[in-house]
């Protein structure tokens, strides 16, 4: 199986448990970069990086993103992403949960967006070759828009995590997340297959979505699909 390491470096909404073994401090960086030239002269960034550490019964994470893509010199995808995330485990299946998130999206209708969510989960699955966990809760989110005043929002939020452990030397994961407010609907998908090339080195491709069901009136689209191919170098 991919090591303790491969396997946190990627899910967030649900995360597995640590494993017996797992490290008492591992994290990952992520890198893809494309560019091209000739008739079309584009190039697209992606950086991501996982933290993660454990005290007792607690996991906490910390998360970094960054997506810029830029078309014959102008800019048409600028994305950042901070998070941080605490997990209690109790005996058996069960797990408390909360997160904080920032995220700024130049192209979205927002300046930036603030949420703060926590619940419940349960570990339905939990053996070598697969994990599932499903997790909900309520929250709250503050959308600073560009031309209006501050949106406060209640936020319910539901989520799961999947990973299959299909060989030795390669998995795939899933995760879903839907976040509902009184002004639109959230959701949020990511799959990945990620392929171990040596003991700190994998191959990712992976595709997300992002979709809101009401954006603000200046945002070009509704939904956002990011397909990527990376390296992930875990510690």
């Amino acid at each position: 199986m991919l090591s303790s390491g491969a396997t946190l470096a990627n899910p967030f909404y649900a995360p597995p448990p640590p494993t017996d073994d797992a490290p008492i401090f591992s994290g990952s960086a992520e890198l893809g970069f494309t560019h091209l030239s000739g008739n079309t002269n584009s190039q697209t960034l992606i950086g991501k990086t996982r933290l993660t550490w454990l005290t007792g019964d607690f996991t906490h994470s910390l998360r970094g993103d960054v997506r810029n893509v830029s078309k014959d010199g102008e800019t048409s995808a600028e994305q950042y992403l901070i998070a941080g995330r605490e997990r209690f485990d109790f005996s058996g299946p069960h797990y408390l949960f909360g997160f904080a998130r920032w995220e700024k999206d130049r192209f979205a209708g927002y300046d930036q967006q603030l949420s703060a969510i926590g619940g419940y989960g349960r570990q339905l699955l939990d053996s070598p070759r697969h994990s599932l966990s499903l997790e909900a809760g309520p929250g709250y989110r503050n959308d600073r828009l560009r031309e209006d005043d501050n949106e406060q929002l209640a936020v319910t939020y539901t989520a799961l995590a999947y990973r299959w452990g299909f060989s030795d030397y390669a998995d795939i994961e899933q995760e879903m997340s839907v976040e509902y407010t009184s002004e639109n609907t959230t959701g949020r998908s990511l799959t990945a297959l990620t392929a171990r090339l040596n003991s700190r080195m994998s191959l990712r491709l992976s595709h997300e979505i992002k979709h809101n069901s009401q954006p603000p009136d200046d945002a070009s689209e509704r939904t956002d699909n990011t397909t990527s191919a990376s390296l992930l170098y875990h510690w």
